[in-house]
């Protein structure tokens, strides 16, 4: 069994999290944080994610549980995840990061830790993500230049960075397969007179509202035709479930930066 520790317990996917640890048959749940002077240090972390009593108490600092797992899923918050990695490094632990957000310098000083235990960043879990992913990549090389290329995201009230991970992740897959440089050719958001459309932009559309669990839709549009590829997360159990799958396979893996399609076999 692989002992998984929970970092950002309390969050919505760190529920989700604990539930997806307890039904995978191969894993079991280790321990569980949440943040310093959090009004839930102490309780059991089986009532968060509504699978009873596991007699594990959350706590506030991770370092005081590292012995009690061999992997860690980090859903958290970038400065938070950032301490997180440090501590794994120092002992040796794999940790899986679905943290979104990161500036530049916190990615890199992120990817630094690669060379020392097995790291593990996605965008998205999702097992029909990361196929979409593949999917996309196809549809660039396939559809070309001839098709402009537009990207839409909607997720619930709460999230705070914008546009989603993910979304970024597929204008990168786009981008790599467009030959294109991503930083320059992306747009996200258009208002007034902004004239004709450039062929080579790369657009992003994002809504919030509501309880949306996550809505992915990228658009390849021609003169006659339309082609889109999209994904709806109805539970965050999609993402969590993959998450947990991540974990089981990355303990097995030597130092190194992997992703959810290595974890698929998709590359």
């Amino acid at each position: 069994m692989t002992r998984i520790a929970i970092a950002g317990a309390a969050g919505r996917m760190g529920k989700a999290l604990i539930e997806a640890t307890q039904k995978h048959p191969h894993t079991t749940l280790g321990a569980a944080t949440v943040r310093t002077g959090s009004s839930l240090v102490g309780v059991d972390a089986g009532e968060l994610g509504n699978v009873g009593k596991l007699g594990i108490t959350l706590v506030d600092n991770i370092a005081a549980v590292i012995d009690q797992f061999d992997v860690l899923i980090d859903f958290s918050s970038p400065l938070a995840t950032l301490e997180h990695v440090k501590l794994c490094a120092a002992h040796n632990k794999p940790i899986v990061i679905g943290t979104t957000g990161f500036s530049a310098a916190e990615k890199t000083e992120l990817l630094a830790y690669q060379t020392q235990i097995p790291l593990l960043l996605s965008a998205n879990f999702s097992t029909g993500v990361n196929l979409c992913f593949k999917l996309l990549d196809l549809a660039a090389r396939v559809l070309g230049d001839e098709y402009d290329v537009e990207v839409y995201e909607a997720h619930h009230r709460h999230k705070v960075d914008s546009p989603s991970g993910t979304a970024v992740r597929m204008g990168e897959v786009l981008a790599n397969a467009l030959e294109r440089d991503l930083d320059k050719v992306a747009v996200y958001g258009r208002e007034g007179q902004i004239g004709p459309r450039p062929r080579d932009t790369i657009g992003f559309a994002t809504v919030r509202g509501g309880d949306v669990v996550g809505d992915h839709t990228v658009m390849f549009m021609a003169d006659g035709e339309r082609v889109e590829i999209t994904h709806k997360a109805s539970s965050r159990l999609a993402f969590a479930n993959g998450a947990v799958r991540a974990a089981v396979w990355l303990q097995q893996q030597k130092s190194g930066l992997f992703d959810m399609q290595d974890v698929l076999g998709l590359r």
